[in-house]
């Protein structure tokens, strides 16, 4: 006896499913209203499920993800061919939804690491941080200058991470570009899993080395003086005599830097002083239906026990921003977030192009065909709790339980944006595989299907797909929530075990260069 192909329904108003199991052309699908299958399907693709005119609206989580330019009879595929993403009409309805976060009695604790300051931190490194890509190359020499003899004398040093990048001049002094990637380099030198580090410069450039030290009043978290009357970390390739001496005076620093590193011991510490960033990136069809509302569901979890998830990628928000607007705790919250968005919308404009213009080839292999498919998806990472603030990219978080941060959708650029605003931890799920690591906060990357899961699974941390085979969101999410104690107290994740993170350090600067 045949059995029907799998499928799943989001919610009772769609007008189209998605595959579970590849869908064969004459096949017979068992749905409200059982369809005969009149193309090839691909898992993770959308079927229609009843007759859908042109210009029809295509509803797929109960919610409008694009508009039909052919007619479709039961059994059609849907995807780019024929569906335009179109324009909606939104209803902010702004915080006239905002739940009440249902906040856990008893706490929980991860083994973290206590700062003399008072932060609470998951890894323990030592940062060289390049102001500019000219003195990237020594910053990166400086970092593979340390013997692993040298590390082998601090075990409770997790290791040197060189953070380079590709810019820091030809911008405006003081403007928007420059305070912006200060605040990303402040955010690093000050971030809990960085004990200490050397700030090196070539010395000519805008982003100067002295400015990003006085404007950000940076101190060393090993419990050492200011810079300025301690440690001086600071060097600059011009003064210091060029790359190799510049490359030695930074090596003989960091002995007294690894020596203060390795005092620390792993102590419980609440899961109230964690902050987990989420992001998703090589998703498919199935990202919006397990990986990431597991990871709502953790975050749910991290939230009422106190701590702070992010959720960012702005321009992967939009055609739903309207429901974490209705979840804003104030209209300003909700009016920060669609401010957000116009300027995304202007940002576009701009260069000739449209926000809605989003999803990769990769993400429309996979089944994704607008941007609104996509942000209804992306949008579950954020969970169910009340919406609390909205930040600026690499602004610093201090506000608790759910909050969104304004990043680009560009994986690397967006972590280390919440990364600089404090996460200790990141949650990243991907569907076609993304292979992300970072440094100095570790990524647990969440499958979204087990095929893709089994293909690398010296890469990815968690199998999602198992939602697809009976597990449930709540389970899931509750294995995604062990995970995230485990890492915060000390398990490497798989992107560390294969060395992932040294190259995905990468400032977000959305302004020209002259």
């Amino acid at each position: 006896m045949s059995t029907s192909p799998r499928i799943v329904r989001l919610n009772p108003l769609d007008n189209v499913v998605v595959a579970v199991d590849a869908l064969e052309t004459g096949s017979e699908v068992q749905d409200r209203q059982p369809f005969t299958v009149l193309d090839a399907i691909q898992p993770g693709h959308k079927v229609a499920t009843r007759s859908i005119g042109v210009g029809e609206a295509i509803i797929k989580y109960g919610q409008t993800i694009g508009f039909a330019t052919e007619t479709m009879e039961p059994g059609r595929w849907v995807h780019v061919h024929n569906v335009d993403r179109g324009s909606l009409e939104l209803d902010y309805r702004y915080a006239a939804d905002a739940p009440k976060t249902d906040y856990f009695r008893e706490p929980r604790y991860f083994q973290g690491i206590r700062r003399a300051n008072g932060q609470a931190a998951t890894r323990n490194y030592i940062a060289i941080i390049s102001t500019v890509n000219c003195s990237a190359t020594s910053s990166r020499m400086v970092a593979q200058g340390v013997s692993r003899d040298l590390l082998e004398r601090f075990p409770n040093v997790d290791g040197v991470v060189a953070l380079t990048h590709k810019g820091g001049c030809a911008f405006e002094y003081q403007g928007p570009d420059h305070e912006q990637l200060n605040r990303v380099l402040a955010g690093y030198a000050r971030h809990p899993n960085i004990c200490g580090y050397l700030v090196l410069g070539l010395g000519c450039e805008t982003a100067q080395g002295d400015y990003l030290l006085d404007s950000q009043d940076l101190v060393q978290l090993g419990g050492g003086p200011a810079v300025r009357a301690g440690s001086q970390p600071l060097l600059n390739i011009q003064q210091s005599g060029g790359v190799r001496k510049t490359v030695e005076k930074a090596l003989s620093a960091l002995p007294a830097l690894l020596q203060e590193a390795d005092r620390v011991r792993r102590e419980p510490i609440p899961v109230s002083e964690l902050m987990v960033a989420t992001e998703c990136g090589g998703s498919d069809g199935y990202s919006g239906i397990t990986a990431n509302p597991a990871i709502g569901y953790a975050s749910d979890l991290i939230v009422r026990y106190g701590g702070t998830a992010i959720l960012s990628e702005v321009p992967e928000i939009y055609g739903g921003e309207h429901l974490l607007t209705s979840r804003a705790i104030s209209r300003e919250v909700g009016e920060k977030l669609i401010e957000r968005i116009h300027w995304w919308e202007q940002y576009a404009d701009m260069f000739g192009h449209r926000i809605d213009n989003n999803p990769s080839v990769g993400n429309k292999k996979g089944g994704l065909t607008t941007i609104y498919e996509k942000s209804l998806g992306a949008i579950a990472k954020g969970g169910t709790t009340a919406l609390r603030a909205v930040y600026e990219y690499a602004e610093k978080v201090t506000e608790k339980g759910f909050v969104v941060m304004d990043t680009p959708g560009y994986d690397p650029a967006s972590v280390t944006g919440m990364i600089a605003g404090g996460a200790q931890v990141c949650l990243f799920s991907t569907g076609r595989g993304s292979c992300f690591g970072s440094k100095p906060a570790p990524t647990i990357k969440i499958c979204s299907n087990s095929p893709t899961y089994a293909a690398l699974e010296d890469d990815m941390d968690i199998d999602a797909g198992s939602i697809l085979h009976g597990t449930s969101v709540r389970d899931k999410g509750e294995e995604i929530f062990e995970e995230i104690i485990a890492v915060a107290s000390g398990k490497q994740t798989k992107s560390e075990l294969a060395g992932m993170g040294d190259e995905e350090f990468c400032p977000w600067s959305p302004g020209p260069i002259f």
